[in-house]
């Protein structure tokens, strides 16, 4: 009896151990891109995008840390409402951004959240679809800041082409490395990876393009899940 309840009663415990480690990666995230702006004066351009990738790669572990989608969902959107409430009143130096009609930062769990519960049995399909958000995304900035000289504008957001390259890159190289070495079902080989990531590098680079108000976090993120739920795994 009592190794029945234990049976019972361990997935439920294992879940809230799940939930605080997701909470606690999340916040030593934080802490660390607050230490280096502290420390090192990087702008919060900057430190957000490290908060962005950081997160974005607890996709490759989050299936490991419940036993369902919904545990994560929970989190995702306790994150959302937390974010929105940093964009409202600025709690968190590192997030902050220049632009006040960006709500990037509560878009991101929220796509999260779709993004684990279509893909929750199939791991590698699940983190392929964050990988253009989490990497992409998440250095286009940096690079077109750091190297960028050819500037584009659409419906008054500036980009440039060696950050939309930085972002082509990015995506490309961890949807790869996604479909290919995260552990589950699809199993795909290394040479099947390289079609359906260059496919989707290409198509998320062109939407993240013309994307402004920080709704790329939405639309990259929906064409990914479209893209890789009609690709024949």
């Amino acid at each position: 009896m009592g190794h029945l309840i234990f049976q019972d009663v361990y997935p439920f415990m294992n879940n809230w151990l799940g939930l605080i480690l997701c909470f606690g990666y999340v916040l030593a995230m934080l802490g660390m891109a607050e230490g280096l702006r502290r420390w090192r004066g990087y702008s919060s351009n900057f430190t957000r995008k490290v908060i962005h990738i950081g997160v974005g790669m607890m996709s490759w572990f989050i299936h490991l840390l419940f036993d369902s989608p919904w545990w994560f969902v929970a989190a995702a959107l306790t994150f959302a409402v937390l974010n929105f409430l940093d964009w409202q009143y600025g709690f968190l130096a590192a997030m902050a951004s220049n632009d006040r009609s960006n709500l990037g930062t509560v878009y991101f769990p929220i796509a999260a959240a779709v993004t684990a519960v279509i893909f929750w049995s199939q791991p590698p399909l699940m983190v392929a679809a964050l990988m253009p958000l989490a990497w992409g995304d998440g250095l286009a900035p940096v690079v077109g800041r750091a190297i960028g000289k050819r500037a584009y504008t659409f419906r008054g957001a500036t980009r440039t082409l060696e950050g939309s390259a930085g972002f082509w890159i990015a995506t490309l190289v961890t949807v790869w490395l996604a479909l290919w070495l995260t552990a589950g079902e699809p199993v795909i080989t290394p040479a099947a990876a390289i079609l359906p990531a260059l496919v989707i590098a290409t198509v998320t680079t062109l939407v993240e393009s013309v994307s402004v108000g920080g709704l790329d976090n939405l639309t990259i993120t929906a064409a990914a899940i479209i893209l890789i739920q009609l690709w024949p795994f």
